[in-house]
């Protein structure tokens, strides 16, 4: 059988992670973000499945060839998992190994399902001295502005259309003062409006996974490399380590990467089926 973890219970699964896996399944399991734990056995769970909070995937972990688990899994995605899934207006099911091993159980699992897969890449700042000099100057018709609670609750309606960062920001946090207290951003601002950004989305210890995102109608201008810039830049600062998480279908998002000093870290695989 498959149960749900209360979350002052995550803390049984932390024997189960790779301790060079994905940060966003740390930060659930061990830091301060939000998600829900699904695992064989509530008192010694030996395998399990974390949903992330923002709705972005799902991480299976531990022991990969665990009947009690595997046996229900299938089962369990098309009544508990659908089920929940449908009040969030989610469709697809995306699911990621927590370390290689399940790359192999996960195809075999859902074999009988029609699916697609994908590669992840991961980011890293290998060494401060990798950070390149600072890119050329922003474009006069826009600012760099550090998100802080002034900006994000916009008291003095000071940006139009505070609620895009307000929604990003939301989507992975639980509140703005969980997010002030754990997590940092940059975001562009022009015309009175955000255009870009880029932020903490999962914290675990001093590692800062990065979300980063710019509006279409103001791309093809370096904005994400700004902000990412003064990002890392920041984290340097403050000990931080910034950890950045892309397809590998998405070059743009590895260029910006790239140009401001990270490097590759590791990949994993992905698949994925409607719900």
């Amino acid at each position: 059988m498959i149960y749900e973890l209360s979350e002052p219970d995550f803390f049984k699964c932390k024997r189960l992670l790779n301790p060079e896996g994905q940060v966003e399944v740390k930060a659930i399991i061990s830091g301060p973000n939000q998600g829900r734990v699904f695992v064989d056995d509530l008192s010694n769970p030996k395998t399990g499945l974390v949903w992330l909070g923002n709705n972005d995937g799902f991480f299976f972990i531990g022991d990969e060839d665990n009947g009690e688990f595997n046996d229900y899994i299938n089962d369990f995605i098309d009544t508990v998992i659908k089920a929940d899934a449908q009040k969030v207006d989610l469709n697809w099911f995306e699911g990621m190994g927590n370390h290689s091993g399940w790359d192999r159980t996960l195809d075999d699992l859902f074999k009988h399902r029609k699916t697609s897969s994908w590669k992840q890449i991961v980011y890293s700042l290998k060494d401060k001295h990798d950070l390149p000099a600072r890119p050329q100057l922003i474009p006069k018709t826009y600012q760099l502005k550090d998100i802080t609670p002034d900006l994000y609750f916009n008291n003095d309606y000071a940006i139009h259309n505070i609620s895009y960062l307000q929604s990003k920001i939301d989507t992975f946090w639980s509140s703005p003062s969980d997010f002030f207290e754990n997590g940092l951003g940059y975001c562009i601002v022009g015309d009175n409006k955000v255009v870009s950004l880029c932020f903490s989305s999962f914290v675990y210890k001093n590692t800062h996974c990065i979300d980063i995102e710019t509006l279409s109608s103001h791309q093809n201008k370096q904005l994400a490399q700004f902000a990412a810039y003064a990002f890392v830049q920041r984290c340097l600062y403050e000990n931080l380590l910034p950890y950045w998480d892309c397809m590998e279908s998405n070059t743009v998002s590895q260029k910006v990467a790239e140009k401001i000093g990270l490097s590759h870290s590791f990949s994993y695989k992905g698949i994925e089926f409607q719900l």
